[in-house]
């Protein structure tokens, strides 16, 4: 007797495809790759830092020392709001334009004023530290012709020891870049 359920292991036989649902928001901003794992170890252990900050201010609070315990709230409110924004930082796509969001800013650009996405060799830092190596690097040009600084490496947070998610992703985004602009 058949069941009219799917098993566990159902649906392997299903042919995956690259087409975007029907229901899928084109100018909804999603980052094409997902963030790596450098990234977000720092952001983990930020936020069990921001954790024993709390657990420290409430200590200090109980035992009456006001002020220190609102020193301990806001450096761990500091804390959380950095690795919250470390977590935000990349490249960001949707129907609208490319985003590059970086740790204290970010710069949007229309696709109509993006003149061009590629890959380049030439030197990246490792992991944003000052030691640069020989490694590829996402580069967007402006329709002026300046360059935005090459945030999407294969030596950053995300793709260190991840080559083919870098070459996964930097395809992702010049894919999309020739179909929307």
């Amino acid at each position: 007797m058949p069941l009219p359920f799917l098993a566990a292991d159902g649906g392997h036989d299903q042919q995956v495809t690259d087409t975007p649902l029907p229901y899928s928001a084109q100018d909804k901003w999603m980052r094409p790759y997902r963030p790596g794992p450098w990234r977000v170890a720092t952001a983990a252990l930020m936020l069990m830092l921001a954790a024993y900050l709390l657990f420290a201010g409430m200590i200090i609070g109980v035992a009456k020392g006001l002020s220190g315990a609102e020193a301990c709230l806001g450096a761990s409110v500091l804390v959380i709001v950095s690795a919250l924004r470390l977590l935000r930082v990349g490249f960001w796509v949707s129907g609208r334009g490319l985003r590059q969001c970086r740790l204290f800013s970010t710069v949007t650009v229309p696709w109509d004023q993006v003149g061009s996405v590629r890959t380049a060799q030439q030197p990246v830092r490792v992991l944003g530290l000052p030691r640069t190596v020989q490694g590829q690097a996402l580069i967007v040009t402006r329709a002026n012709g300046q360059q935005l600084r090459p945030l999407m490496t294969d030596h950053n947070a995300d793709f260190l020891g991840r080559r083919e998610a870098f070459d996964m992703a930097a395809d992702a985004i010049e894919g999309r870049a020739a179909e929307l602009r």
